[in-house]
């Protein structure tokens, strides 16, 4: 099965150039579809025009963002040049503390497709 996700111009680029290896959402009833080899097909932000088709190579469940950090290094959630303090309040501008109780959090491993 293949997914279509948007994302944001900078981890679509994380993920282009092989740094992130985890993408980060919340469980809710869209992401209880995927499993384990689907791929996802990343549409960058804004315009949608750049796609990028990954496979998900695992699936993380965690309570939060903030627990799922404790264990990966913000080297394959984003980009070292990234802090995990800034990828959590952005992760929270979309996904609120609320949302993350009530769902959980994935994280998804992917691996490119060439």
């Amino acid at each position: 099965m293949v997914h279509q996700l948007k994302l944001q111009e900078r981890f679509f680029n994380y993920i282009e150039k092989g740094t992130k290896r985890i993408e980060l959402r919340l469980y809710d009833e869209k992401r209880r579809a995927i499993n384990l080899g689907d791929e996802i097909e990343f549409l960058k932000l804004p315009d949608l025009n750049d796609k990028l088709r990954v496979k998900v190579c695992g699936l993380l469940r965690y309570n939060s963002f903030s627990d799922l950090f404790k264990d990966f290094d913000i080297s394959i959630l984003a980009d070292k040049s990234m802090s995990k303090e800034e990828l959590l309040n952005v992760l929270q501008e979309f996904y609120t503390q609320e949302e993350q109780e009530k769902y959980g959090v994935l994280g998804i491993r992917i691996n490119p497709l060439k």
